[in-house]
């Protein structure tokens, strides 16, 4: 095995720096990985790539970026309790002290230790042939889900799933989506199989609205516009949808994901940034309505859903649109930044066969 291998920065300008770095070794409880594919994230893109807007143990620590790794164990550390070389894994993508309420309920997310680290932020990600990882941050991944399906379950699928779950979706309902980049077309596809009745979408890029039909994720898209809110109603028989989900982050997306809700409906926001405002009387209070926030989703909640996909035979990977190696990772951040395509991903090995050559898929 190498000793050395190339990692992935973001020095925060908008660009991307492979830097030469050792292959690190497994220790007590941790295990070496191969990626065999990491995608991008939009709080990537967002919070870190464009420039580093988090702050203190919070913020980007110059470590190689990628917190949506999935590879293959290959070496392990001492003390190891479930997985061994060989198993094919997802990694969730916060790693906690493992001690406090939130760690023991699995939302390592939610963990306010200082252990907290982020991979990709705090903690080496996967945008290397190799990564470090502790083995109670990792979740079987089953021969049925590709490398590239594993990859965005631990915070695309994840989060989506979360909120899905707690708003509660089944085949009563109408469902909007608002905000059709890979979390919003996530959300679609985890809503028809969740047995949603119809799906709506709001974005303001046709790229993405024509990929939510072309996928036939979508019963009917719109742009967003002073009369969206009327069409959207009209669709539901006048009343709005039962259930609806911002992923936007946007003052006007949420607001609209709120107002198209129906009377005792439910709506929740994954969308992160951002602010809304909205009237709360005739908005929620007298129509009854229900607002949920969710911020990922659990480690055991991630293996219910690998779990879910594997029977509703869904493939995430269907939302990667452009593939890249590697040795191209600056064009895979910069078209992700640029917004106009689907979910984007660095792929190794194998993951790399069947690409075409202009890295479409």
């Amino acid at each position: 095995m190498a000793t050395m291998m190339m990692g992935a920065y973001l020095p925060g300008n908008s660009t991307v720096e492979q830097r030469e770095v050792p292959v690190p070794e497994p220790g007590h409880g941790q295990v070496l990985i191969r990626i065999k594919a990491s995608t991008i994230c939009g709080s990537d893109i967002r919070a870190i790539y464009r420039e580093h807007v988090g702050k203190g143990p919070e913020g980007y620590q110059d470590k190689i970026a990628g917190h949506e790794p999935c590879g293959q164990i290959v070496r392990c550390g001492p003390g190891m309790r479930r997985f061994k070389e060989g198993d094919r894994v997802i990694i969730y993508h916060i790693s906690g002290c493992g001690v406090c309420p939130d760690c023991r309920r699995g939302y390592m997310i939610s963990c306010s230790s200082p252990l907290r680290a982020a991979y990709g932020w705090q903690r080496d990600g996967g945008m290397a042939p190799f990564m470090l990882a502790d083995e109670k941050d990792l979740i079987p991944l089953p021969d049925e889900l590709t490398y590239t399906d594993g990859a965005q379950v631990a915070c695309g699928f994840g989060t989506v799933y979360e909120g899905l779950d707690r708003i509660g979706i089944d085949g009563r309902h109408d469902v909007l989506v608002v905000g059709l980049g890979p979390v919003g077309l996530a959300a679609m596809m985890l809503a028809k199989a969740m047995g949603a009745q119809r799906i709506y979408g709001v974005d303001p890029a046709p790229e993405r609205r024509h990929l939510a039909l072309e996928m036939k994720l979508a019963d009917k898209v719109f742009a967003p516009g002073p009369e969206t809110l009327a069409e959207l109603k009209g669709l539901a028989g006048g009343h709005g949808v039962e259930r609806a989900v911002d992923c936007s982050g946007s003052a006007d997306g949420r607001r609209l994901a709120i107002q198209a809700t129906r009377q005792w409906g439910r709506m929740v926001m994954i969308g992160e940034g951002g602010s809304v405002q909205f009237d709360p009387s005739p908005d929620i209070i007298h129509e009854q309505k229900t607002i949920y926030g969710s911020w990922v989703t659990s480690t055991w909640k991630m293996e219910e859903l690998v779990e879910r996909l594997v029977r509703w035979q869904l493939h995430p990977e269907r939302l990667v649109t452009h593939r890249f190696p590697l040795e191209r990772v600056d064009e895979a951040y910069r078209l992700m930044a640029d917004g106009r395509c689907g979910k984007v991903a660095v792929v190794f090995d194998e993951e790399l066969e069947g690409m075409s050559s202009d890295s479409n898929q």
